[in-house]
């Protein structure tokens, strides 16, 4: 097998006119909703439990969704950490008459699992298997780095203006 099955999830949906901003295509922050509900939807179940998001990085705008398109939404488990999942969420759409898909969006988000006294709890361990998943954790591993070196150097900056 090459994943494991409740480390990705896929939805797919119509683009609704309701969707759309006033230049046709469908409004940034109804596609960012939608990559939080895949994402969560990935985490959930991947941890069996309520999840919170707590970062959401890289989101990328690359091509338009028309109202009318299907659109797919892959969320693939990058890395777990003690409590956190870091997801990938890829977005494609294509109008439903030809087999023409799109890269539309990509995105990064990071979820916490919480028990039901609202604190965090562990995760089962992500071990990846496939080349993707292989490649997908890498990246993960790369991006909690800069986050953190992007922090440290906030904190710097927050000093000197304090001081």
């Amino acid at each position: 097998m090459s994943h494991t099955p409740d480390a990705e999830i896929t939805l797919r949906f119509l683009a609704e006119p309701s969707d759309v901003n006033f230049g046709g295509n469908v409004h940034g922050g109804n596609v960012m909703k939608w990559i939080d509900h895949a994402g969560y939807t990935c985490a959930a179940n991947w941890s069996s439990a309520y999840c919170v998001t707590v970062y959401v990085g890289g989101i990328r705008f690359l091509k338009p969704i028309s109202v009318g398109d299907l659109v797919e939404l892959k969320a693939e488990l990058m890395h777990t950490g003690r409590t956190s999942m870091h997801i990938s969420v890829s977005v494609h759409a294509r109008n439903p008459r030809d087999r023409q898909r799109r890269f539309t969006t990509h995105c990064i988000l990071v979820f916490v699992a919480l028990g039901d006294d609202g604190k965090p709890v562990n995760v089962p361990t992500f071990e990846p298997i496939s080349d993707q998943s292989k490649r997908l954790n890498a990246y993960a591993k790369r991006m909690i780095e800069l986050r953190e070196q992007l922090r440290a150097e906030s904190q710097s900056f927050l000093d000197v203006m304090d001081g």
